[in-house]
């Protein structure tokens, strides 16, 4: 069941950060006023995607919490490099970032490293 909290939190992390960037890309950017950049958060913080990916975030933080009763922290905080590679992988399939040998350099590191941890 321990490993189960643990996929829960990366899930719900890697969905928070995904669909936040997502609704980040169809609201553009960013406005150059101090003003107006208050106005354009806030308005934000109400978009129900946005408020979708806090709660993932906050069902992550429940779902770490699970987890941590059942392992020892240096075993299971290097599974949560697997939201890295996941939001790696889902960033190039959804939003067509770019690929480049540094980020697949990076990609390999994590997943070696997780397998070295294990």
């Amino acid at each position: 069941m321990g490993y189960f909290y643990i996929a829960g939190t990366i899930i719900f992390t890697v969905y928070g950060q995904l669909i936040i960037k997502w609704t980040m890309d169809r609201q553009g950017g960013l406005p150059e006023e101090w003003w107006d950049k208050f106005l354009f958060l806030l308005q934000l913080l109400f978009n129900p995607w946005i408020l979708s990916g806090f709660f993932a975030a906050f069902l992550a933080a429940l779902s770490w919490m699970a987890a941590m009763t059942k392992f020892d922290i240096s075993y299971a905080y290097p599974f949560m490099s697997l939201s890295f590679v996941l939001v790696f992988l889902f960033s190039v399939l959804l939003f067509g970032e770019p690929i480049n040998p540094q980020k697949l350099i990076g990609f390999g590191l994590i997943v070696f490293g997780i397998i070295v941890m294990r």
